[in-house]
């Protein structure tokens, strides 16, 4: 998929607009990034592969009496197909473990975090708005100045909110929504004061 089908020029500036909205309000700095995959999950369909070529000639070897050469055949043709159709993208994320994408997302977006240098501000007052399309998982990441005094619970309903509208096709009115809602908590513990400066480009990276 192109970047331009994923975000639109249009929508880029409609999620730079509610950065710097959000932004205008406190002394916190707001980031986001869209993947639209974490991983390619490639070992997964060979896993279940081995795993069907184990299992699919137990019948054959206990149940029959289909000669060995046989048996030997049906456990790499199961190999070979398992393998060959699981490899197709929208089958392939079907059967990726739930847990396998959450640590992939994280994985991302905690190198995202450290890449852009939302680590580095004054106050450590970064906070990233990750997006995975294919896994349709979101993380928010905040530095040290924000987390010890906003639990990370208190995210979970921007990131809910985020994934649904992603789910649905409408991204950019996710992410819009989400900076918003975490401009508001950072206004509530980090207002904006005199001095306060744009540390980190309001922008938006796709990978």
């Amino acid at each position: 998929m192109a970047v331009h089908l994923v975000v639109s020029p249009a929508d880029r500036a409609r999620v730079r607009q509610a950065i710097a909205e959000a932004e205008a309000k406190t002394g916190g700095e707001i980031f986001v990034v869209v993947a639209r995959e974490c991983e390619d999950y490639r070992f997964i369909p060979i896993l279940w592969a081995v795993l069907a070529a184990f299992i699919a000639p137990l019948p054959l070897i206990y149940l029959t009496h289909v000669p060995a050469l046989a048996i030997w055949l049906v456990q790499m043709a199961t190999f070979v197909v398992f393998a060959v159709v699981l490899s197709v993208p929208p089958v392939k994320l079907l059967v990726v473990p739930r847990h396998v994408k959450r640590e992939a997302v994280r994985a991302l977006a905690t190198q995202q975090f450290l890449a852009h240098g939302l680590h580095t501000t004054e106050a450590r007052t970064g906070v990233l708005i990750f997006v995975a399309l294919a896994e349709r998982r979101a993380e928010i990441i905040a530095d040290s100045g924000i987390a010890t005094r906003v639990d990370q619970k208190t995210w979970q309903g921007a990131i809910d909110g985020l994934v649904a509208e992603v789910a649905a096709g409408r991204i950019a009115d996710g992410l819009t929504v989400a900076i918003a809602a975490v401009g508001q908590t950072l206004a509530r513990h980090f207002p904006r004061k005199a001095g306060d400066r744009n540390e980190i480009p309001d922008d938006l990276i796709v990978l």
